[in-house]
């Protein structure tokens, strides 16, 4: 199993814009949202990219995708029924082969020099299965991820058979269904914001497709809790951080964590403090 292909998604009426917004990224480089999520996929062996828009989007997303424009094959969302939609949408690009799927709106910190796109592919490829990267995510969270429930492979310590997904679940939802045996009380696995899937993932998106019309709400979640049922599916718990630059402050909390893992960690760190000092001078006054 080689994954050469990766898939981001970045139609969704909330997320069309938020891949254009510029950061500067650990070494210290201005770049776009995209620009990081393209370089996040480079870096775990990816070739090639798709990324599914709204259509009329491509010019403004090949514009700050800099120097990897050339690596970009759009695809479109032309009706937005759903987040597991939108990767259907990319069943041409990806055709008859496994695929790295990473979502238009995370960006993602490692703590070491392997990147989190990077582990993930890895392991798929070693356990040639579908997998997805997951989190210990505190409860109060939940309602703004999908979250697994599973138990850990025999032998191994951060990987799960996954035998249930619910999306967004309530905490007596979680607490019933997504208990996983070893995990830290009031802790769910989530979902990080990236995939390795297979090809079956879009003969069950599909029959969701199919079976809800026009009124949409496809998710992704639904269908990779099916997809457990017919094939092997694995999470693997990543140690490392996932920034939703979506959010209230998402952009600001993610350009922070960029800047405090980068080269520039200790000149950000002293305009903080600056900044902290000055703002308990006025709070003093």
């Amino acid at each position: 199993m080689k994954i050469t292909k990766a898939v981001i998604t970045a139609a969704g009426r909330k997320q069309r814009t938020l891949p254009l917004q510029t950061l500067i990224d650990r070494d210290g480089a201005e770049k776009s949202v995209l620009g990081i999520i393209v370089e996040e996929a480079l870096r775990a062996g990816v070739e090639e990219i798709g990324v599914v828009v709204h259509p009329g989007d491509e010019t403004a997303y090949a514009a700050v995708a800099g120097d990897h424009a050339g690596r970009l094959h759009f695809v479109y969302q032309e009706t937005p029924l759903g987040y597991g939609h939108a990767v259907y949408c990319a069943q041409s690009f990806v055709g008859a082969d496994p695929f790295l799927h990473l979502v238009g709106d995370h960006l993602y910190v490692s703590r070491g020099e392997t990147g989190c796109a990077r582990q993930l592919v890895e392991m798929a490829e070693a356990e040639a299965s579908a997998v997805s990267a997951v989190h210990a995510t505190r409860e109060s969270l939940l309602p703004y991820y999908g979250a697994i429930g599973g138990r850990r492979v025999t032998g191994r310590s951060n990987l799960y058979r996954v035998e249930t997904v619910i999306e967004k679940p309530t905490p007596t939802e979680a607490e019933q269904r997504l208990i996983v045996p070893g995990l830290r009380a009031g802790h769910y696995l989530c979902f990080f914001g990236m995939h390795v899937l297979t090809p079956a993932i879009f003969d069950i998106l599909d029959q969701h497709i199919k079976a809800r019309g026009k009124q949409g709400g496809v998710t992704l979640s639904a269908a990779l809790a099916e997809l457990a049922k017919h094939e092997q599916y694995l999470a693997l718990e990543i140690q490392d951080w996932r920034y939703d630059v979506g959010v209230k402050y998402g952009l600001l909390t993610a350009q922070l964590a960029l800047a405090l893992s980068g080269q520039d960690r200790d000149e950000v760190l002293s305009k903080l403090l600056e900044l902290l000092a000055v703002r308990g001078l006025r709070a003093d006054k």
